[in-house]
């Protein structure tokens, strides 16, 4: 069996890459299990050394990566290239703050005892890599597994395997071999390895029933799972929000990498007092996009990652017309072209009942609704099954914090929105996941807690 990458600009066949088959599975997890044996007796600091020689490595080939990304999966080559730059920043963040994070905690004497807590590596981590940002996604695994002393076997997404070729390249053959080790997978295989007792937890980033499957499959061995799931992330602008400001970053927010983010901006309150206004300096924005080659330096969005998003995007436009709401711009696949383009979409006046109010949409949707007031937001803002991120615009600090307190979600922003700083716990409420990536949360769930006892 092959897999084929399907450009989704111009649909030419990108690559064929066989899958794995049950020997090669086999000698992978045992390869796996025996660098973690030897990788794990190894000091922090050394391994710190070794990863960064790992992502120097990737920095000689950054220009082969992006394009490979942009290939796959089809955003503008100016974006592959600032993910690649943002991958390497998370990175070394998360090399700065190993030793600290990873250093055992030493109780308060006690005469007679020696008692500490120590972070112990769990083994062979099993990475399901989404394809939307193939860069980001996997490095905030691979890189504080490997400093935790675990070893990690990528599966990366069917879209963007290339991209785990290159992890694999740059990681699985450094002071110890096999420290990483990218396999192509169907769904059966991938079923099949987190069963294997050599897994010892595993980190999915992908959809929601993607993710019960996942979670079913590592509960059945009682081993844990981290699960970056979807979103329907909510923005308010408040009534005093710098509205030039604002919009521009709102509708970025909601239209860049094409919208295919966990963390794009999905829906979005206004305060009846700025919505007419915002929605014009809205509207004027989203005519500025430029549709194309992603390769073309002019272009600003590239097409979908998949064929089949397109007919999803326009029935949460239909539906929400439906409904009551009025389509401004957009709401169809772009005439002309082969590739999967949907033209960036605004819906204004969007009941909350509405699909595209209430679930993913993955693409480049602006619904928009009027508010009147701070209590109504934020109960809208809370009406949903995901919890990933939600973002407030305002200049009151205060109200800030109200916004932060009140609703319900992994990350709460000011006067921002769709950024992980990786000095901050990547994690969702409700449907949106469990667990945490980056920040120095990002390690417990990569080890485990054993305590030392010992009596003199």
């Amino acid at each position: 069996m092959e897999l084929k990458v399907i450009n989704p600009f111009n649909q030419e066949i990108v690559c064929a890459l066989p899958y794995a088959d049950d020997a090669k599975i086999s000698l992978s997890l045992d390869r796996a299990e025996k660098a973690f044996a030897r990788w794990c007796a190894l000091p922090v600091a050394k391994r710190m050394d070794v990863v960064r020689e790992g992502l120097n490595r990737l920095r000689t080939r950054a220009e082969d990566v992006a394009r490979d990304v942009t290939l796959q999966m089809g955003k503008p080559l100016a974006q592959s290239q600032s993910e690649f730059r943002g991958m390497l920043d998370r990175a070394e963040y998360m090399i700065s703050i190993a030793e600290q994070s990873l250093a055992a905690d030493i109780l308060p004497p006690k005469a007679g005892f020696t008692r500490r807590i120590d972070h112990a590596p769990l083994g062979v981590v099993f990475n399901i890599a989404a394809w939307n940002y193939p860069l980001f996604i996997p490095i905030n695994v691979i890189v504080p597994a490997l400093l935790a002393g675990n070893t990690v076997l990528l599966k990366h997404s069917a879209k963007t395997p290339l991209c785990g070729k290159h992890f694999e390249e740059a990681f699985g053959d450094l002071e110890i071999p096999h420290l990483v080790t990218n396999l192509i997978l169907t769904h059966e295989q991938t079923d099949r390895v987190i069963a294997d007792r050599r897994v010892g937890y595993v980190a999915f980033t992908g959809s929601v029933e993607g993710g019960r499957r996942i979670y079913r499959r590592a509960a059945e061995r009682l081993i844990d799972a981290g699960l970056e799931l979807g979103g329907n992330d909510p923005a308010y602008v408040a009534e005093d929000a710098d509205l030039d400001f604002t919009v521009e970053n709102v509708v970025d927010g909601a239209c860049y990498n094409a919208g295919q983010s966990c963390c794009a901006v999905e829906r979005v309150y206004v305060h009846r007092s700025l919505y007419d206004r915002f929605m014009a300096k809205a509207l004027e924005l989203l005519k500025q996009y430029r549709l194309g080659d992603p390769f073309d330096p002019q272009t600003s969005m590239g097409p979908l990652a998949a064929a089949d998003a397109l007919e999803t995007l326009r029935e949460q436009t239909e539906d929400a017309v439906r409904r009551g709401a009025q389509l401004l711009l957009g709401g169809k696949r772009l005439p002309g072209t082969r590739g999967n383009f949907f033209e960036p979409t605004l819906l204004a006046n969007v009941p909350q009942d509405a699909v595209v109010m209430q679930e993913e949409s993955f693409g480049p949707l602006v619904p928009v609704l009027a508010v009147a007031d701070d209590d109504e937001a934020v109960a809208r803002m809370n009406d949903t099954r995901y919890g990933l991120t939600a973002s407030v615009w305002t200049r009151d600090a205060g109200r800030a914090e109200r916004f932060g307190r009140d609703v319900q979600a992994g990350t709460i922003y000011r006067n921002r929105c769709d950024f992980l700083d990786p000095a901050l716990p990547w994690t969702g409420y409700y449907d949106s996941g469990l667990g945490s990536t980056l920040s120095r949360y990002g390690f417990f769930h990569l080890t485990r807690r054993k305590s030392i006892h010992f009596r003199d």
